[in-house]
């Protein structure tokens, strides 16, 4: 069998890291294994601290968050104490448990040195949907079994592609003429749907929405976002017109992940905004691949839509994946006394026409 393609070994080992195992890395003739905090055991942590000096990577969102220098730009590297419990590597690396253990410092930042695979940890971290703070120990050799990087795989990679594999005949209750299209990523990620409705015509600009998954606004009905109301306008509206796709991005809490999406919940409830909730987790504003959307659109056959959108960025990422958008369609729903704050971050910070 031929050996792994820099894509594959990513996605291996994002994998691993999510089961708590370490990951190898190698560059210059040199050796670490990189581990998640979030996924750490006990058991682990203890072993890990027998084979070197272990040291935690941080984003510099979460860095700021903790008054850490990151002189590293992206990251900071932070001296792990010696006989550390598990519990405060999670405590820094989890700002949604701030309250309970405020008391963290003093850190010991670190400079100078090589900090490449703290960055690639910190990559890996995000793409298996965990926090972005990981444990890094410079070691003689790595353990024979486990997945091992190398600096450049991630420009190396090549670009997430999706794949058709399925699709059906699907009546729905605002046509019975709707069918489902399932795409599949060829790095093992989520998968991706779209709903098309009728028969559009491929060579006329399509009603279409791109819209990311939402567990808890799209089904059990929360009230903190407008997910919902404007998934079920969007093919109510679609619905009426006869003709259309929905695009289903299966990129929970703006590329996050729920579970980090409830931990950014928890940091509302103290007062932060969704943005200030995603810096301080470590994240981005917003961290979701809308070049995905385009590929399904033109496997479908569709190089123009008229985008049911208030969202200039997903427009931006269409027009430069070469689907052109010749008419934005606002969609401005759900708004309640929950979500007003939300909406108008939404507005203020990230841009959204409301």
């Amino acid at each position: 069998m031929s050996a792994l393609s820099a894509s594959e070994r990513l996605a291996r080992a994002a994998h691993d890291l999510r089961l708590g195992l370490p990951v190898g890395v190698q560059m210059q003739g040199q050796s670490w294994l990189v581990a998640a905090v979030e996924a750490l055991t006990p058991a682990r942590w203890e072993a890990l601290q027998k084979l070197g000096t272990p040291e935690m990577a941080l984003s510099a969102r979460r860095s700021q968050t903790l008054c850490i220098p990151a002189y590293d730009g992206d990251l900071a590297r932070v001296e792990v104490p010696k006989s550390s419990p598990l519990s405060w590597l999670k405590a820094v690396a989890d700002p949604s448990v701030d309250l309970a253990t405020p008391l963290k410092g003093p850190f010991q930042p670190l400079r100078g040195g090589q900090a490449e695979p703290h960055r690639l940890a910190i990559k890996l971290c995000k793409k298996a949907h965990l926090l972005p703070a990981a444990l890094v120990i410079k070691v003689d050799k790595i353990e024979t079994g486990l997945s091992v990087l190398c600096a450049e795989d991630f420009a190396l990679a090549s670009p997430v592609r999706l794949h058709a594999v399925a699709s059906a005949r699907v009546p729905l209750a605002v046509s019975e003429l709707g069918r489902v299209h399932v795409f599949r990523p060829d790095d093992g990620s989520e998968e991706h749907y779209a709903i098309e409705i009728g028969t559009p015509e491929r060579r006329a600009p399509v009603l279409a929405r791109l819209h990311s998954a939402c567990f808890t606004g799209d089904l059990i009905g929360s009230l903190k976002c407008d997910c919902g109301p404007q998934l079920r306008a969007a093919l109510r509206q679609i619905g009426e017109e006869g003709t259309g796709v929905l695009l289903y991005m299966n990129q929970e809490g703006r590329g996050i992940g729920l579970a980090n999406k409830m931990r950014a919940y928890s940091l509302q409830d103290e007062g932060f905004d969704t943005v200030e909730a995603n810096h301080r987790l470590g994240f981005e504003d917003d961290e979701r691949n809308f070049e995905l959307g385009a590929q399904m659109l033109k496997a479908l056959g569709f190089n123009a839509v008229r985008l049911m959108t208030n969202n200039p960025a997903k427009i931006a990422k269409m027009q430069s994946s070469g689907v052109e958008v010749v008419e934005r369609v606002p969609l401005k729903v759900g708004e309640n006394t929950h979500n007003v704050e939300y909406l108008s971050v939404k507005a203020s910070k990230s841009g959204h026409l409301l």
